[in-house]
């Protein structure tokens, strides 16, 4: 038998997934750690079967070996999942029923960077239990090896097949253009597309783990400008755009305009409150005052929830709630679909819902309320103090009688909107962002958050990187 102990860079356990520099902070000795302790766990918990995938990045396959090995030597049985979206794993793990499931993914990061997402026992393995997973490596504390096994599984076709199901838009042919961004989805989107009526155009739909056209983010505007020139000069009736590895999505109408996450949320749920009136719909802290209103005037009942994909889902799952977002890009069908985040269902069930507008989708955008808002504005604060900045702010607010909530950070509301500040989960770093229905009271929401930060003395974000 052989002794195993391992440390973990301390940067690279994060709250939601293990994630860090190729090579600086993570490589494959980490990735066998990971497959050593996580099988371990699920062994321990009654489990022997660890569905195992990876997407596209140079860094991938080699870090995926590690990790097989590392679960083979607890025990279990890996099955082999292959190159593909991280929802696709997901879907392997509930379709295959794995008592456990590891995805090698950067996600939207750069080039360079890597991680592993979890999940045990259909849930998110995310918060404390990544750190004990490293606590547990660094003591060696895990099952006796002994051989497990590995099978190759080739889902594709049956995720194709199912994601393909979701399509409810009749037979109307729209013009739709695809961005990959040489993410992992590359080739589940061609097979995807052809039982999908309508003219589709694929950006960047080979996946290249150096992302040479664009960075794999959708959610920052500059990496949608191919989108929107390709919308604009084919006239397509919508973009949409994946980060690398296929969980979130961006979306641009008809005129190239980007609808925020939230804007595509409230679309969303106007269309899964008609077939389930009542139902409760999620959105993280970031959200506009305006989802949350168009949830309640469609006879929902909205929820606001603590931001990142692991808490969302756990909030759906004990709440039954069918549908949920995140401004992030993340989108969750629980709504004849599993309840994980998935890009690609999620653009299918949007497309479905546009192919059944008997107007523009950019009209559908110029009917919602319009509000003045920041970005979302992420600067610096030493891990050690970001907590206690959200602690000091909100005992002040408390005593001065605010209207807030803090679940996540604080979010103040006033007559002006509102404004919200939370500590970031993955980096040293604080989050702001404030909403107003006109430019005066957006002016007077950041001199409202400044004041706070400046009296725990953290300087204030630039706010003149613009508003949406």
């Amino acid at each position: 038998m052989v002794a195993f102990a391992h440390g973990f860079d301390p940067t690279s356990l994060r709250e939601y997934d293990i994630r860090g520099v190729v090579d600086t902070t993570l490589g494959p000795r980490d990735a066998y750690a990971i497959g050593r302790t996580f099988g371990s766990v699920v062994v321990r918990e009654g489990g022997r079967t660890v569905a195992v995938g990876y997407d596209g990045r140079l860094s991938s396959p080699e870090l995926e070996a590690a990790l097989v090995d590392g679960a083979v030597a607890s025990g279990v049985e890996v099955l082999r999942v292959g190159r593909g979206p991280t929802p696709m794993l997901y879907f392997a793990s509930a379709s295959l029923k794995a008592d456990g499931a590891v995805m090698v993914t950067g996600s939207h990061n750069p080039p360079d960077h890597n991680g592993f997402k979890m999940i045990l026992g259909g849930e998110s393995f995310f918060g404390p239990r990544i750190g004990e997973l490293g606590d547990m490596a660094a003591r060696g504390d895990v099952v006796p090896e002994r051989l497990g096994s590995v099978r190759d599984v080739d889902v594709q076709a049956d995720y194709v097949e199912r994601l393909a199901r979701g399509w409810d838009g009749g037979e109307r042919r729209l013009k739709i253009v695809w961005d990959n961004g040489n993410g992992a989805a590359g080739e589940v989107l061609a097979e995807l597309v052809r039982h999908i009526p309508g003219e589709h155009t694929i950006l960047n739909g080979v996946i290249d783990g150096r992302f040479p056209a664009h960075h794999p983010d959708p959610t920052i505007p500059r990496n949608l400008m191919q989108l929107i020139a390709a919308v604009r000069d084919i006239g397509a009736d919508i973009g949409i755009a994946f980060d690398g590895d296929a969980d979130r999505i961006g979306v641009v109408d008809d005129r190239g305009e980007i609808w925020w996450s939230d804007q595509i949320l409230a679309l969303l749920a106007r269309d899964v409150l008609e077939a389930r009136p009542g139902s409760m719909i999620i959105a993280d802290v970031k959200a506009s005052q305006v989802l949350f209103d168009e949830v309640s005037r469609a006879g929902g009942q909205p929820l606001m929830w603590r931001s990142g994909h692991s808490p969302i889902k756990s909030r759906m799952a004990e709440t039954g709630a069918p549908l949920a977002g995140e401004m992030s890009g993340h989108f969750f069908f629980a709504d004849r679909w599993y309840g994980f985040d998935d890009g690609l269902y999620a653009a299918v069930r949007l497309l479905g819902v546009v192919a059944r507008m008997k107007r523009a989708l950019s009209a559908a955008h110029d009917a919602l309320p319009k509000m003045v808002s920041t970005p979302e504005l992420r600067f610096d604060c030493a891990d050690a103090r970001k907590f206690v900045v959200i602690e000091d702010v909100a005992a002040r607010l408390a005593d001065a009688g605010a209207d807030m909530t803090t679940i996540d950070g604080v979010r103040v509301t006033d007559a002006d909107g509102w404004w919200l500040l939370r500590a970031s989960n993955t980096q040293a770093m604080l989050v702001a962002r404030a909403e107003s229905a006109s430019p005066e009271g957006l002016e007077r929401l950041k001199a409202a958050l400044t004041v706070q930060l400046e009296r725990s003395g953290v300087a204030a974000p630039d706010f003149s990187s613009g508003s949406h």
